[in-house]
């Protein structure tokens, strides 16, 4: 064999183990930080000034009272901000792409919208779905649990108030936590909420409603995980379901299921959708929906 060609091929395979040791993965994107961090702020305040409004505080005409809604601020940022840092830590530990939680100030009485992340490259495998998917409500659930039953134990009792004033539905967790905290809350007699176990109480209504089973809801991404080839027929039962709680009892489930449609039914695959969940996940989803059957309130708000 010529032995120029034995040079030139010698030389050819170096070459190829050097850019094979040398290789080196694409650096992955930088975080953006100053849009996450303003509208956090902003979201803060606007949450500040609601916290105020419950506490009988104008908080343009007394802008020295607008402390006094801190209570409900911190509690409601903090399960949102556990909510979203849940997604992301979880993310990043599964090497997957994702945004800092963007808050949604809003003019309401809340003060926002929520929050989201976004993430930017595929999810790998149905076991990292369902730790990214369940990560969020588990946390919030976790924050919102104890403010629950904190802000139960400040709440005040008042008599029944007439038919058609406002009043927030319960879930069988709020009646749970009431039976247990609040013995003295019998016949005759309600509960009214202190800003700190209505922040609670928001903290469970959006942990139920991100678990719904349904396209890119937290809840989605785990029935997709968890019940594979039945997940189709399960989103639409759960579609169905919202329509007909629209119809026949809170009008914003239909805009809810709206949205789902825009955003759509069907859930994209992970770059593996074959590798089967192991126990810890299965056990996780389990337990995250048993979290939506007892946090669900069908009939949130009522008496506007």
């Amino acid at each position: 064999m010529n032995k120029d060609y034995l040079d030139n091929t010698q030389i050819d395979l170096e070459k190829l183990h050097d850019d094979f040791y040398g290789w080196k993965p694409p650096e992955p994107p930088k975080i953006k930080i100053v849009a996450p961090a303003i509208l956090f702020f902003v979201t803060f305040i606007a949450v500040l000034f609601a916290g105020s409004l419950q506490y009988g505080v104008n908080p343009f005409s007394h802008p020295d009272q607008v402390y006094r809604g801190l209570p409900f601020a911190l509690v409601l940022m903090g399960i949102l901000l556990s909510h979203e840092m849940g997604h992301f830590l979880m993310s990043k530990h599964h090497h997957v792409a994702a945004t800092l939680p963007y808050f949604i100030p809003a003019p309401n009485i809340l003060g926002t919208f929520g929050a989201f992340i976004r993430m930017k490259s595929p999810i790998p495998d149905r076991n990292a779905l369902v730790d990214i998917g369940a990560a969020g409500p588990l946390a919030g659930f976790v924050v919102a649990l104890p403010a629950l039953i904190i802000g139960m134990r400040m709440s005040s009792v008042s008599a029944v108030t007439a038919a058609g004033s406002f009043r927030l539905g319960d879930s069988l967790l709020v009646k749970l936590v009431s039976l247990l905290v609040r013995p003295d809350v019998t016949a005759g007699r309600q509960l009214v909420l202190s800003p700190i176990a209505f922040a609670g109480w928001i903290g469970m209504f959006v942990t139920a409603m991100n678990l719904i089973p349904i396209g890119q809801l937290d809840g989605g991404h785990i029935a997709y995980a968890l019940f594979g080839k039945w997940y189709n027929a399960i989103a639409r039962l759960a579609l169905v379901a919202l329509v007909v709680m629209g119809i026949w009892g809170w009008e914003v489930w239909l805009f809810w299921a709206l949205i789902i449609l825009i955003l759509g039914v069907r859930h994209p695959s992970p770059m593996d959708p074959y590798q089967p969940l192991d126990r810890k996940r299965r056990s996780i989803a389990l337990i995250a929906m048993v979290i939506l059957i007892i946090t669900f309130i069908p009939v949130p708000f009522s008496g506007f």
